[in-house]
């Protein structure tokens, strides 16, 4: 039985057309008969190719995702017409450049055109109320911006890049070799342009021909309320700048929470602990008791237990993408029996252990104590 394509790539069935273009290029590097001498590294990477053409072609996808193998049988996804190839090619080609041979090559492609800037990733870190309630955080960041004395050009002002005239601004310089077995073509990076197809000859003096310049800033960003460790934000645009005009990457910034000595948190609920007096356990209380809200008052009932677990509801973390929607705050009860009384405390007790018909003496006030929480 045919495997899964998307279990094949490692994709989700709703990955995007990116996302598997990504996958495909990491296991098509891996198993690529060239790379990969191990046994079966052929076979798998031919599986790879097939789940790629399929998954890559939106309409040959959609029957894959309704009829499974049998609606794609016979079908070529990604070779249907030259446009298609073309960017199958490309993709093959940017995995493998160094690779070639037989039918003349890889379908050659041009560098010079817009490249996106890369995302940039911040590690954050939060305290504990700032990660239940969010709001504003004032971040700073280095990355790359757009020269704006050349506009991205690299060339001085009232110059431009000029063509290549090495590898006529493809970026890319083959090499044929003819064996007793047919032609063998090795692609490589232009060495004259570095594989951008254009050569610069009067380089802007504010970048230094680079195009951007590495530029620190002060960012304020939005943190929604309930994050928590791992929680990521994408700050659209904020990553290193394109080159020859592509936009420029994302900022991704991962959140993580400090301790905190009083609350811990399971969930969207907030877990702490309060401890009474024995005598506040039989008798009952109202006592305040701390919450990220502020003091709330708490009622103890009387005749609590050791470790009773009661419920602040709504006081607990904030839904992500829900605020209004709130957990709550467990209290777990400890109770404070102590280890001496007063001679006066003694005496009260004792009356009470002979009302109560209890043996009492040496010792015997801790298993007073101690049956009293029991019944």
């Amino acid at each position: 039985m045919a495997r899964d394509y998307y279990e094949i790539l490692g994709v989700s069935r709703d990955a995007d057309k990116e996302e598997i273009k990504q996958a495909y290029r990491r296991l098509a590097r891996k198993y690529h008969p060239d790379v990969n001498k191990e046994p079966g590294a052929e076979e798998r990477f031919k599986e790879i190719n097939r789940a790629y053409e399929v998954l890559s072609e939106p309409e040959i996808r959609e029957r894959y995702n309704r009829f499974g193998e049998a609606g794609v049988s016979g079908a070529a996804a990604g070779y249907q017409d030259v446009g298609d190839m073309g960017g199958f090619a490309d993709i093959f080609e940017s995995i493998f450049s160094g690779f070639a041979g037989g039918m003349g090559g890889p379908t050659q492609r041009r560098r010079n055109g817009p490249v996106r800037g890369d995302d940039l990733r911040l590690d954050l870190k939060l305290d504990f109320r700032e990660a239940v309630f969010g709001g504003e955080k004032e971040i700073r960041i280095s990355h790359l911006e757009t020269c704006d004395t050349c506009g991205g050009s690299g060339a001085k002002s009232g110059t431009r890049p000029r063509t290549c005239s090495t590898c006529s601004g493809s970026g890319q310089v083959r090499r044929v070799t003819r064996t007793p077995f047919g032609s063998f073509t090795q692609v490589s990076t232009c060495p004259t342009c570095n594989g951008t197809g254009m050569v610069i000859e009067d380089k802007c003096d504010a970048c230094d021909g680079k195009g951007t310049n590495q530029v620190a800033k002060k960012l304020k960003i939005t943190i929604p309320a309930g994050v928590d460790n791992g929680t990521r934000l994408r700050i659209s645009q904020e990553g290193d700048a394109g080159q020859r005009g592509g936009p420029p990457g994302d900022l991704y910034v991962y959140l993580f929470v400090n301790e905190d000595e009083e609350f811990h948190r399971d969930g969207i609920n907030i877990l702490s602990e309060i401890k009474i007096s024995y005598l506040q356990a039989i008798l009952g209380c109202r006592l305040e008791v701390e919450t990220v809200d502020g003091l709330v008052e708490l009622i103890i009932p009387a005749g609590t237990q050791p470790n009773t677990v009661m419920k602040l509801e709504n006081r607990g973390v904030p839904r992500l993408g829900n605020p209004v929607s709130r957990g709550d705050h467990m209290l777990t009860v400890l109770i404070d029996i102590p280890n001496k009384v007063t001679p006066e405390e003694r005496e009260l007790l004792e009356k009470l252990a002979k009302i109560k018909g209890d043996r009492t003496g040496k010792g015997g006030l801790e298993g007073f104590l101690g049956n009293l929480f029991k019944s």
